[in-house]
């Protein structure tokens, strides 16, 4: 168990050795929620939850009805609902599933992902491209890894251009949905 303290939101999560960052909230998760506000309006999906402590914490924020949580992992998916509990969160969905294939919710207008970077990138890949499709025009799209070439260059391809912000040695992408279908390259059509 390890405790932390988002953006004013204090948590306390169990983990185990199982799943991503087991002993304290990992950096990179941390530098990615300094950059992101959550409002009243937000419909959050934690993409790859691992143990929920980014779910929980926009939980904590807009209420668990508003926050959709999904990992691959079984053990991810008990550890996010227990931990829920923990924090006092209800209603959160908690969804195991293999990125977003068996997710049947859409329309976030925030989507939050902490990938396996250090691993080939098509669960990234199908991450930012099924992700985009989950986002209301306007949403975004937030992720963090240490890698920033192929991130940039995706995430600009689907969505037409990226922010990013380094911090604590990561990289952190936030790119907005404008348009409902992915971006054009220049010269391909109109």
């Amino acid at each position: 168990m390890f405790e932390v303290t988002i953006n004013g939101i204090a948590l306390r999560l169990e983990t185990n050795d199982e799943v991503f960052s087991p002993k304290w909230a990992d950096k990179g998760t941390l530098a990615m929620l300094s950059h992101v506000s959550f409002t009243a309006e937000d419909k959050v999906l934690d993409l790859g939850c691992g143990c929920g402590i980014v779910g929980i914490a926009a939980a904590k924020a807009i209420g668990g009805d508003k926050v959709f949580m999904c990992d691959i992992s079984e053990n991810a998916i008990k550890l996010s609902k227990e931990n829920a509990r923990l924090n006092g969160i209800e209603n959160v969905t908690v969804i195991q599933s293999d990125g977003l294939k068996d997710v049947t919710e859409s329309g976030f207008t925030l989507i939050l992902s902490n990938p396996p970077y250090h691993t080939d990138f098509s669960v990234a890949k199908a991450f930012i491209e099924k992700g985009f499709n989950r986002l209301v025009i306007g949403g975004r799209m937030f992720m963090v890894t240490k890698r920033l070439d192929w991130y940039k260059n995706k995430l600009t391809a689907i969505f037409g251009g990226v922010k990013v912000y380094e911090q604590d040695g990561y990289f952190v992408f936030e790119a907005e949905k404008r348009r409902a279908d992915y971006a054009v390259k220049k010269g391909k059509r109109k």
